[in-house]
């Protein structure tokens, strides 16, 4: 039987016990990523500023697992404005198309919640498959 173990990666922690991911066997599951920035723990007023914070954690993540981008086959993405849609959408087909994304797109599913964590507009988790560890 595999056995779990916690990733977190540089410069973000939450701050309760839970880990930034879960990897078991060869599934690494993520904690919700927020748009706070990787490098400062501030969160940005503006949506898109959130979302490329957001990517670069996406991609920290599967990283400290020992994986790459290549490895995520799904996302769900959490949205304070339905209205945000559109623009997560084309930040989303841009970032996994330009930064070494060799597959088609992760699926994914985006949820209009109205409400999450204090300042956020964008939060996401992702699931991903490291193959034969």
């Amino acid at each position: 039987m595999a056995k779990r173990k916690s990733i977190n990666y540089p410069g973000f922690k939450h701050e309760n016990p839970i880990p930034n991911a879960s990897l078991l066997g060869n599934i690494l599951m993520s904690s919700i990523i927020s748009g706070r920035d990787p490098d400062t723990a501030t969160m940005p007023p503006e949506l898109d500023a959130q979302v490329v914070n957001i990517f670069k954690q996406i991609k920290l993540c599967v990283e400290a697992a020992g994986g790459t981008l290549d490895d995520i086959v799904k996302t769900t993405v959490y949205l304070t404005e339905g209205t945000d849609r559109e623009e997560f959408a084309q930040a989303y087909r841009h970032f996994f198309a330009t930064h070494g994304r060799s597959r088609a797109m992760p699926t994914g599913l985006t949820v209009v919640v109205g409400e999450l964590s204090p300042r956020c507009l964008v939060e996401i988790d992702s699931v991903a498959y490291l193959g034969s560890r």
